[in-house]
């Protein structure tokens, strides 16, 4: 047990540090992270700081001109993925949760992004159909236990060398003894999934809760 707990310490140490010596992101986030932690029962579902800057990143290396994000949360995401559009380029971003719109438009607004990303309120299930359009980055962070169904909606909507990015990949660990956790089983089958599809090439990175990066292959 005094193992595990230096572990943790020692784990979350070196975050701090990572964070430490991460360029900051611009200051509406922090304040929409503070109001996220305030406001919300599960302000841990937000990115934060070291993994919006890396959303963000990829966002502006490949400067997409239209992302889809399923899963706003309260619009951090969003946001960080938002800095890297191209002029013109737009993100539509879905959230199934109703009472967090007044929060998602709020923080939009302020980060001067409101011409640019589409917030959808209802089920992925029933809005990606409506999106004729096709993505050069596609984030998914939303029930774990629907990401196999999301991929198969999205997959060729994604133009070839586009970006998937999916959060919470490892479960907290669990996806190691996926048959003790439906949420662990359902990630463990998506991450095979993804890495038995042809059309991509993929890398699954042990940041926070691990977040999968797919590029769609040319000619796919």
């Amino acid at each position: 047990m005094k193992k595990q707990s230096k572990m943790y310490r020692f784990s979350k140490q070196i975050h701090e540090y990572c964070e430490a010596h991460t360029s900051p992101l611009p200051e509406v986030l922090a304040e929409l992270e503070r109001e996220t932690h305030l406001k919300t029962l599960s302000p841990q579902m937000l990115s934060g700081r070291l993994q919006g800057q890396l959303l963000a990143f990829f966002s502006k290396m490949i400067h997409p001109k239209a992302i889809l994000e399923i899963g706003t949360f309260t619009g951090y995401s969003a946001i960080c993925l938002a800095m890297g559009l191209a002029p013109n380029g737009v993100l539509h971003t879905i959230e199934v949760n109703p009472e967090l719109e007044y929060l998602i438009r709020k923080y939009i607004n302020k980060a001067g992004f409101s011409e640019q990303i589409h917030l959808h309120i209802g089920r992925a299930q029933d809005i990606v159909p409506t999106l004729q359009t096709t993505f050069d980055l596609v984030f998914i962070d939303a029930s774990k236990q629907e990401y196999a169904h999301f991929y198969d909606m999205v997959i060729d909507k994604i133009n070839p060398g586009g970006l998937l990015l999916a959060d919470n990949i490892l479960w907290d660990g669990k996806v190691l003894t996926p048959e003790n956790d439906p949420d662990a089983a359902a990630l463990h089958a998506f991450n095979c999934k993804v890495e038995a599809d042809p059309r991509v090439e993929q890398l699954l990175l042990p940041l926070r809760d691990g977040l999968l990066v797919a590029r769609k292959l040319k000619g796919s």
